[in-house]
């Protein structure tokens, strides 16, 4: 279940282990709410997934480009190394900040 925390003037959500075909829909009207405010500091905490489709990789350029919009900002927190490698070979990490598990 996705979870959308405020924490220190941002909002963190709390992916869970996957994102795809079959969740990704709701993931996405899940986090549609933090979207209505202007220069939105937002981290998107992926600590607990393990497999993201096509679907999630969709949902994150969508995310990215309406942060860009509101004048906020946007980075992807505590990746796994496989989630990571998906993004590199996607170009995603070339024009977001992305950042590993420590």
């Amino acid at each position: 279940m996705t979870q959308i925390l405020k924490e220190g003037g941002k909002t963190i959500i709390k992916t869970d282990k996957r994102i795809d075909t079959m969740n990704a829909t709701q993931f996405e009207q899940d986090i549609e709410p933090v979207f209505s405010e202007p220069n939105i500091n937002l981290v998107m905490d992926c600590a607990e997934l393990n497999y993201m489709a096509s679907s999630g990789l969709r949902i994150i350029q969508k995310t990215m480009r309406k942060v860009m919009m509101s004048k906020g900002q946007f980075k992807i927190i505590n990746v796994g190394p496989e989630i990571y490698k998906v993004l590199a070979m996607t170009g995603f990490t070339k024009f977001m900040t992305v950042e590993q598990k420590s």
